[in-house]
């Protein structure tokens, strides 16, 4: 089975990606030489230390269920806390024969484009697996960095998360970059989420202006289920394009994505998603927050598609211009092939208003401020149902997102 995964892999490592800039693998070092396993997260080399936390890594552990950190291509910390939660590389877990049968590329298509097939084939066979057992509930977040060292690194981590029957899981992930290190992040994420289980994973993305970046997602919802992401893009990339997929094949299962896109510099940003409402009740929800400064270029896409009677959906995008050399296209797509669906969109572009900031100014705050508090409303996501420690750390980093304008 490896081996035909492989041959579909080499197949597909000159087929472009469907949206954004296309990049040229081969300009990208895959063969980076491997790292040592550290005993804990403090034997981190400094500068790594230093950033980690904008990205939600806590080097202490506080508060968190297991860890898992990877350099370039080399997983160097994995551990889990707590019984009934697995935590590994995933060169451990393809060691098992029904591991493979059951998650690995069974929601993501090994050949959907080069990036995929890069993931198969340049990847190293790493990343992190999470897995929930049936009905254990996780009560503290599991945290995942995946850090990037190495001058024109191509990173491919192949990332799997597995939610038992009942269980209730939340995934902080964060990825970075040293400062002015030009690299590819072509990463694989996928979901499996069981009957009634619930998976929150929040992910933070902090790159340097020369680094092109491309996940691939794909998330299977069973019976009850609920999936809910968090995605920050938190200012310079060169280029980013995502567009996750997820599948509610299970009745009653809901899906919610929502996207906050910081843009600056000359970044060029096609973000999205797509929910399948593949079953009856099913119900999925897909909002965006993007602010584009400087010279920018954001498409921002969302597509729900209703299949099954009784299903619900809404699209929303909402735009910040900061600059007259920036850009943003919404693109909101609905697709109903049922008679007893409801799906809904809307999309607004426009700037701040000038009323508004005169109106904090009138209570004392500067210009600054008042443009800054505007922009941090707006950044902000409702979100429910978050525990405490995940609603604190969400107004955390919409805090530092809104720092760096």
């Amino acid at each position: 089975m490896l081996r035909e995964i492989a041959l579909k892999a080499k197949a597909a490592l000159s087929k472009p990606a469907k949206y954004g800039v296309d990049v040229d693998l081969t300009a990208y070092n895959f063969k980076i030489p491997p790292r040592q396993l550290i005993g804990s997260l403090n034997e981190l080399p400094d500068d790594v230390k230093r950033s980690a936390p904008s990205v939600g890594l806590e080097i202490t552990e506080a508060g968190r269920s297991g860890s898992y950190f990877q350099i370039d291509a080399s997983p160097v910390y994995v551990k889990s806390r707590v019984p009934g939660l697995t935590v590994m590389p995933l060169s451990e877990a393809i060691n098992d024969r029904s591991f493979i049968d059951n998650y690995y590329w069974k929601v993501v298509n090994v050949d959907l484009d080069k990036f995929t097939a890069a993931a198969e084939l340049y990847g190293g066979k790493e990343g992190y697996v999470i897995i929930a057992g049936r009905n254990v509930v996780v009560e503290n977040p599991v945290q995942a960095c995946l850090y990037m060292s190495e001058p024109r690194a191509l990173q491919a981590p192949h990332n799997i998360i597995v939610a038992e029957e009942g269980s209730t899981l939340y995934v902080v992930t964060g990825c970075a970059t040293r400062p002015r290190i030009a690299g590819l992040h072509a990463g694989v994420s996928e979901f499996y989420v069981k009957r009634n289980a619930t998976v929150v994973f929040i992910m933070i993305h902090n790159w340097s202006r020369h680094t092109h970046v491309r996940p691939r997602t794909g998330v299977v919802v069973e019976d009850g289920g609920t999936f809910i992401s968090y995605y920050v893009n938190m200012g310079f990339t060169k280029s980013l394009q995502t567009f996750p997929n997820v599948y509610l094949r299970g009745a009653g299962a809901k899906a919610v994505l929502h996207t906050v896109i910081l843009g600056l510099g000359s970044s060029k940003i096609d973000v999205g998603g797509f929910i399948a409402l593949e079953a009856e009740g099913t119900s999925g929800e897909i909002s965006s927050r993007v602010v584009a400064k400087d010279e920018v270029e954001v498409v921002a896409r969302g597509k729900i598609g209703g299949y099954a009677r009784g299903g619900r959906g809404h699209v929303e995008c909402s735009g910040l211009i900061l600059s007259e050399h920036s850009s943003i296209r919404a693109i909101p797509e609905l697709e109903a092939k049922v008679m007893d669906v409801q799906l809904t969109h809307e999309a607004a572009i426009g700037k701040l208003a000038e009323e508004e900031i005169f109106y904090i100014q009138a209570r004392g705050f500067t210009r600054e401020e008042a443009v800054s508090m505007l922009i941090r409303g707006f950044l902000k996501v409702r979100m429910e149902g978050l525990p405490p420690i995940l609603e604190k750390y969400v107004n955390y980093v919409t805090e530092l997102t809104a720092s760096k304008l």
